[in-house]
């Protein structure tokens, strides 16, 4: 007579335990969230590189939730500049140059065209081409 098998979800797990504990979970979170890179995270929570990307692929989740606690750094630079910008003019239009490009930048963008194979040359604002390198007319050489 043949031994009735159990249904799987009464199986013994076997194999390798789960290498990311939830102590060692809580050191990557931490790290992450002050922007550290996968390494800089593994080397705080003292993993190898691989057990990390293991994870990662049996938990999807925890790879988009890394990406949002990546984000974090940047949320409160800008959360603490925007505060800034209340009080700090100058603050306040260092942010509209960069972020309002086409409105308040002091830069102004230039697009070329012409034959890709002669050079455009530039000329120093500062000097006059029309002189030789010690600041004299070149025809006082001759």
């Amino acid at each position: 007579m043949a031994t009735k098998r159990k249904p799987p979800e009464e199986h013994e797990k076997r194999g390798r335990q789960e290498t990311i504990t939830p102590a060692k979970l809580i050191l990557l979170e931490q790290a992450f969230s002050i922007g550290a890179s996968d390494l800089e995270a593994c080397a705080f929570a003292d993993i190898p590189s691989s057990t990390l990307y293991d994870y990662q692929t049996r938990h999807p989740d925890f790879t988009e939730r890394k990406a949002r606690l990546k984000e974090m750094p940047t949320l409160r630079a800008r959360k603490s500049v925007v505060s800034a910008m209340e009080t700090d003019g100058n603050l306040a239009l260092k942010y509209l140059e960069r972020k309002k490009k086409n409105e308040f930048s002091l830069k102004h963008e230039h697009e070329h065209s012409g034959n890709k194979n002669n050079p455009i040359v530039v000329i120093d604002a500062g000097s006059d081409p029309y002189l030789d390198d010690d600041g004299g007319d070149p025809a006082d050489d001759l």
